[in-house]
């Protein structure tokens, strides 16, 4: 009885294994060879797992669709002993790629950790993340088949009424359309109001420290216009986290303001018209208005404002600053993009018009200087708020914009434009007066003047959420060209399809690496942002490096030096006075 059992077992697996195209295979051990290989985030090996799967059956699809396309095509096939050589060849040449990959896996791998100063690893567990990549290949391809088998159920069905060919296209059409409506409108609406479910709790939380505002001059007191338990937990960090005069004055030996913070949450009674009209009001309550520095923060996905901008902004100008913020999600920004990037747009339009349109009744002399910022998604939502066109009469003073997200439609223009002879990850445009762009080195101290308006975009070259792109997928992106930046490994190559999903799967891990990398923007970068933007006074090299220091990290510290670009020394216009917009 066992004995006939395993025969039967065998003969399955054996009937299941020849099941399977030989050029498929060939294509999916080369995409998953390709799928090894260094992207701009080193990978864990349970990523690298389930990016190898889907790389397994893409591979595997795309060898299946040649070999129809070969068929439908009538073109000749092989006779049997040179296609038997010929397999024998492929066999050879693909088992010795496979070899390689594996062996270069972990100093691939380190490539990345290396530049971003992580440390190296003894091995990425190839075994472990084959395994994973077997498993998760499997899955899809079984569901890719029973697609197929039921859309040729449906075909045969079809072709007693209808002639072969239109019954076929039929059926594969009413196929493709259920498979769509099925990933789309169960798996992937459940695994969103799964994150929804999860972020929305988190967002109820409150971190060990955070306790409502006493001051009556506080956002979230007692007497404040906005209820403490409507912020949400992004929004209790940034209002209870951020310097007290005291802290500001001990390092910079000057007197200085309690900074103010407005921030308003997503379940704050009304639309976003409505929070918006709040947050302006508590903005008066407050006298933000009589501050010398105002921003409008647009936060990122989860709500979040990072302390890196925002409080060094704050030392730089000891207090007298005012910021103000509306939530619009508490999904993480790679997860809002995907599902409604335009959330952040609205949000940040009606904070801007709400503020711009008061601000603009109050005498230019004696009213704050207004200022754009935005991190990820907040920059992707603000980045066309101050519309030029509409506000050149009377318009801002500038912003600050990092890692900008790759649907960002200015960024991308501003980029695209750029002088000829600029590498994409840092570009120059134009005469420089109105925008720059910098990174892990300060580059804004280009030697040219400044315009009446300042905006600074910080990025990284190693950002998934600026360099992703659909596009990537049967073309070499820009920031491959030669040179590179600073913090892309050497080994990474483009591949058609694979380097597309590569970075895609970086995405979730954007910030998972060290400050200064990544999607992870460092202080030192906002310090020489806020520097050049809104022009501190009093503030020398031995100031700002002191301030550095308080805000540095063990990994944070290093300044890449940019490839074939000369480094900034100095910062920008440190002792010139504050210009105020034409």
């Amino acid at each position: 009885m066992i004995h006939r059992v395993a025969i039967k077992v065998r003969s399955l697996s054996r009937s299941y294994l020849e099941s399977f195209s030989f050029t498929g295979l060939v294509f999916a051990t080369l995409f998953f060879c390709g799928s090894i290989t260094p992207s701009l985030l080193p990978r864990p090996y349970i990523v690298q797992g389930i990016l190898s799967g889907f790389s397994l059956a893409i591979g595997y699809v795309v060898g299946v669709l040649a070999t129809w396309g070969w068929s439908f095509l009538e073109l000749p096939q092989p006779g049997h002993a040179l296609a038997r050589r010929s397999k024998q060849v492929c066999m050879a040449v693909v088992a010795i790629v496979f070899a390689i990959s594996i062996w270069y896996a972990t100093e691939w791998q380190n490539s990345i950790r290396m530049l971003m100063e992580m440390p190296p690893l003894e091995t990425t567990a190839p075994f472990r993340f084959f395994a994973i990549a077997l498993l998760v290949a499997f899955i899809l391809v079984s569901i890719a088949r029973w697609m197929i088998r039921l859309g040729v159920y449906l075909s045969n069905l079809l072709q007693r009424y209808l002639p072969r060919r239109i019954a076929i296209s039929i059926s594969t059409l009413c196929v493709l359309v259920l498979g769509l409506m099925i990933g789309n409108g169960v798996i992937a609406r459940g695994l969103l109001q799964a994150a929804d479910r999860f972020f929305l709790q988190a967002d109820l939380l409150i971190d060990d420290g955070i306790e409502q505002p006493t001051l009556e001059l506080a956002c979230g007191s007692e007497q404040s216009l906005v209820d403490w338990e409507a912020i949400g937990r992004q929004g209790k960090d940034f209002i209870g986290d951020g310097p007290k005069a005291g802290e500001i004055e001990r390092l910079t030996g000057q007197p200085a303001k309690r900074p103010i913070r407005v921030y308003v949450g997503m379940r704050t009674d009304g639309d976003d018209q409505a929070r918006a009209t709040l947050a302006l009001e508590e903005l008066k309550r407050e006298g933000a208005f009589d501050r010398k520095i105002l921003i409008v923060a647009t936060p990122t996905g989860t709500g979040w404002l990072d302390e890196s901008a925002v409080d060094t902004v704050e030392y730089l100008h000891h207090g007298d600053t005012a910021i103000v913020s509306m939530q619009y999600s508490y999904l993480p920004s790679w997860i809002t993009i995907l599902v409604d990037p335009s959330r952040s747009k609205r949000s940040a339009t009606a904070l801007f018009d709400q503020v711009y349109a008061y601000w603009t009744t109050l005498p230019k002399e004696e009213r704050p200087r207004l200022y754009l910022f935005g991190l990820s998604l907040g920059a992707f939502g603000c980045e066309d708020a101050a519309d030029l066109m509409e506000t050149f009469q009377d318009p801002i003073q500038g912003a600050v914009w990092s890692g900008p997200p790759f649907p960002s439609r200015q960024w991308a223009s501003i980029v695209s434009s750029r002088n000829p002879g600029t590498p994409v990850w840092m570009p120059t445009f134009r005469d420089q007066s109105m925008v720059r762009f910098t990174s892990q080195q300060n580059m804004l101290d280009t030697g040219k003047a400044w315009g009446p308006i300042r905006n600074v975009y910080i990025q990284h070259a190693s950002d998934p959420m600026v360099w992703f792109s659909p596009s990537a997928a049967w073309h070499q992106p820009e920031w491959l060209s030669e040179p590179r930046g600073p913090d892309v490994s050497p080994g990474l190559r483009w591949y058609p399809i694979v380097t597309f999903l590569q970075i895609a799967f970086d995405l979730p891990m954007a910030t998972s690496v060290p400050l200064g990398y990544g999607h992870n923007y460092s202080p030192s970068s906002y310090i020489d942002a806020w520097v050049a933007v809104t022009q501190p006074e009093g503030w020398s090299q031995t100031d700002l490096d002191r301030l550095r220091d308080h805000f540095a990290t063990p990994t944070e510290d290093v300044r890449l030096p940019l490839p074939g670009i000369a480094p900034t020394l100095k910062p920008s216009e440190l002792d010139s006075e504050p210009t105020e917009a034409m």
